[in-house]
């Protein structure tokens, strides 16, 4: 086992691969990473199905089985993603009962729904039904609409995996959602134990829309930013989760079973070359955290990844003003940080959405 790996599991931090396929499957690569490299969950989404679909053979005779049953291209994405979840489910089983938070694989309701609340839930609760594993959670997109999706779904006992969050403001209004949706599984009655979720605060991304605005802007000052932005942000999320746990609304939760819902740092691979390549992963280190990881990060990190020692590796906890100070600089220098996140959320998406067609015309190739 990686012992660099070990050390950031050690300090709190539950490793997840951003990364799925049949194939890890089934030559029991995932179950070596979970032995070897401190895995503990996975993470899906529609690029990384139409990766693993189009690059191997193994999905071939489910394809064509499906095919032969009459399946159009929805439902052959439906029961080709749900099976490889409920498998890696049972592979992560044995973590889930060790551990109780990790050993969860999320799925992705259909990014096409991103804008519609009842569609939302409707998805969610036939991904859960359909992979029926406790140890899955159902990605739901933290936009508007997505909201209500999210206490709809909590109320109904399913675990969820609340995605594209990019702004604290917004991660506030996921917390209450969460807490909201507790609240009325307890009031019907739900056992509050059985409920997990994480909430995905998107990083990488958030540097590189900054990035290129204060490029721009071309300043001396503005220059003197980049590659800053993303961690600032995503400590300034970690302050907000600290009061929400520390509330008397979520103690009460806690009292009658409740489980955290834990900060994910997403979108953790850099995207600039000039920046360290386990940035996102070393700067944001902290208990009761996940960082879900590209394999080339998860690799790159076992490799030379190092934890701060000045301070035992806690890059986050009492660093929300001096990141709410670089928020200031930023802004002063002419960064519109309000435009920044409806930017990125807009993105977001888009992205997503782009990659659900993907996944569709992958799919239909396959069919023939």
């Amino acid at each position: 086992m990686s012992d660099r790996l070990k050390a950031l599991a050690d300090a709190g931090v539950s490793i997840w691969l951003d990364d799925l396929s049949r194939e890890r499957i089934e030559t029991g690569n995932l179950a070596e990473l979970v032995a070897e490299k401190s895995v503990v969950g996975v993470t899906t989404n529609p690029t990384i199905f139409a990766a693993a679909i189009s690059d191997g053979e193994r999905y071939d005779d489910q394809v064509r089985a499906l095919v032969a049953d009459g399946a159009d291209v929805d439902r052959v994405v439906f029961e080709l993603t749900t099976d490889d979840v409920r498998n890696a489910c049972d592979i992560l089983a044995p973590v889930a009962a060790a551990t109780a938070d990790d050993g969860r694989v999320s799925i992705e309701v259909e990014p096409t729904l991103a804008n519609d609340t009842a569609a939302t839930i409707a998805s969610a609760k036939a991904l859960w039904a359909a992979v029926d594993r406790p140890n899955a959670l159902i990605k739901i997109p933290a936009t508007v609409e997505g909201l209500p999706a999210i206490t709809a779904v909590i109320a109904a006992g399913i675990s969820v995996n609340v995605t594209l969050i990019f702004s604290t403001e917004r991660y506030q209004a996921v917390m209450d959602a969460y807490l909201a949706g507790l609240e009325h599984a307890k009031d019907a009655g739900i056992d509050l134990s059985t409920i997990r979720s994480v909430a995905s605060f998107f990083v990488s991304r958030v540097d590189t829309e900054i990035d290129g605005r204060l490029e721009k802007i071309g300043t001396d000052a503005a220059l003197a930013l980049r590659g800053k932005a993303a961690v600032a942000n995503a400590r300034m999320a970690y302050a907000a989760f600290e009061k929400v746990v520390a509330s008397e609304r979520w103690q009460e939760l806690a009292a009658a079973g409740a489980n955290l819902q834990r900060p994910l740092w997403a979108s953790t691979g850099v995207k600039n070359p000039a920046y360290p390549d386990t940035l996102y992963v070393t700067d944001l280190v902290v208990a009761n955290t996940v960082n879900t990881m590209p394999e080339k990060t998860l690799m790159a990190f076992a490799d030379h990844g190092e934890l701060a020692a000045d301070n035992g590796g806690d890059q986050v906890t009492g660093r929300a003003a001096e990141a709410q100070t670089l928020f200031d600089e930023l802004a002063g220098v002419g960064v519109d940080l309000d435009d920044v996140f409806v930017v990125l959320e807009t993105e977001g998406v888009e992205k997503f959405k782009a990659s659900w067609v993907e996944l569709l015309e992958t799919v239909k190739g396959q069919m023939g």
